[in-house]
């Protein structure tokens, strides 16, 4: 079987990796490099945690995402992933509860009192009313190191083709792409993973269904007071009105800040330049969470770009075509510690085997466009 796969960021070279170990011979596109540099997933830090605060199923499906990343770091045979832990602030009593479903789900956290996240983490203001959720198991992936060291794995198989700076601007019912050029390829299957740039081509009656987010963040890097970040796990959640987390330094990265705040809907994609009203407002907003915060000391900004779907608030997955073509159509901004998962299930589907189980809704029950109506697939 011949499988095509578009797009060159996270999901795609996981879902090319495993369908060539499985067999397949497979076709990697992308209009630009591999990896590439403009994709949702390409980026210094990215956090691996199980907390999903309230939700069960997720965090269920997130417990198997630490042994899942030291799997593919393994493939690879680079050094990527750093076992940092993850930090989640939250009022007392959701603390509470937020342990219990995490011990359910097999995850090791403990909570530390307003006290002790004082004493641990000094160069963070949290607020006196909240406690926080300590995962030590939890970590950072460095995800450019990541997607360049799967990218050079996927070179090494005799059973993949890699075609960088090849524009696909259609797809066939019949397992095809044609490039900007006029020319194409044929296979059996493809498989699109282009992100952002999805909504090109898709079908009308699934691009409808999507929204395209634009986020700004910060690269900080007090250099001073580096060693004061030693020790301090990732922070997915502050506690803040406004949604704002940390990455700390990593492997030599910079700090990285930015909040749910500074994500704003847009029409379309253009530049990364990230507007200086948003990087004022993530300064100001750090000012007041960061202790001896530098504003000299933010070293740059970039802004990246993702789609979610509009109905369900999150990723899709979706096939037309008669299945011969499958598309991870939004990423939803909270793909990519769930990438092997997710790329393990599409090559199931892709390849027709018995689709494994992943415990997310929408890899599970993907969409089906029949006569351009959305269907929900049978599982």
């Amino acid at each position: 079987m011949r499988i095509i796969v578009v797009g060159s960021g996270v999901i795609g070279l996981l879902t090319a990796m495993e369908c060539a170990r499985a067999g397949a011979q497979v076709s990697l596109v992308d209009q630009g490099e591999i990896p590439s540099p403009w994709a949702t997933s390409y980026d210094s830090q990215r956090v691996v945690r199980a907390l999903h605060a309230g939700d069960a199923v997720l965090t269920r499906s997130a417990a198997r995402l630490h042994d899942a990343w030291l799997d593919v770091e393994r493939r690879t045979g680079v050094p990527f992933y750093h076992q940092v832990g993850s930090l989640t602030a939250l009022p007392p009593h959701e603390a509470r509860k937020n342990l219990v479903m995490l011990r359910e789900a097999g995850v090791p956290a403990r909570v530390l009192s307003p006290g002790d996240l004082a004493d641990r983490y000094r160069s963070v203001r949290f607020r006196e009313d909240h406690t926080a959720i300590l995962e030590p198991t939890a970590g950072v992936v460095l995800a450019d190191r990541a997607l360049t060291a799967i990218a050079d794995c996927l070179r090494g198989m005799r059973a993949v083709e890699l075609h960088p700076g090849r524009e696909v601007v259609s797809v066939d019912e019949r397992g095809g792409v044609q490039f900007a050029d006029g020319t194409g390829l044929t296979g059996d299957r493809v498989v699109l993973a282009t992100g952002p740039w999805s909504r090109q081509l898709l079908p009308a009656a699934l691009t409808g269904e999507l929204t395209l987010y634009r986020q700004s963040i910060l690269s900080y890097s007090p250099v001073p007071s580096r060693i004061a970040w030693v020790g301090t796990p990732a922070i997915p959640s502050l506690g803040t009105s406004q949604g704002a987390w940390l990455i700390p330094p990593v492997g030599g990265t910079p700090v990285r800040l930015s909040a749910a705040g500074a994500c704003r809907a847009v029409a379309e994609l253009t530049d990364r330049e990230t507007p200086a009203s948003w990087r004022d407002h993530l300064v100001d907003h750090f000012s007041t969470l960061l202790v001896g915060f530098d504003p000299a000391a933010v070293i740059g900004a970039r802004d990246g770009y993702y789609l979610a779907d509009t109905a369900g608030a999150g990723p899709l997955l979706a096939t037309f075509g008669d299945e011969t073509t499958w598309a991870y159509a939004a990423c939803g901004g909270m793909s990519f510690k769930f990438a092997p998962l997710v790329a393990g299930a599409v090559a199931d589907r892709v390849l027709a085997r018995t689709p494994r189980r992943t415990g997310l809704d929408f890899i599970d029950r993907p969409r089906r466009l029949t006569d351009a109506r959305r269907e929900e697939m049978t599982p």
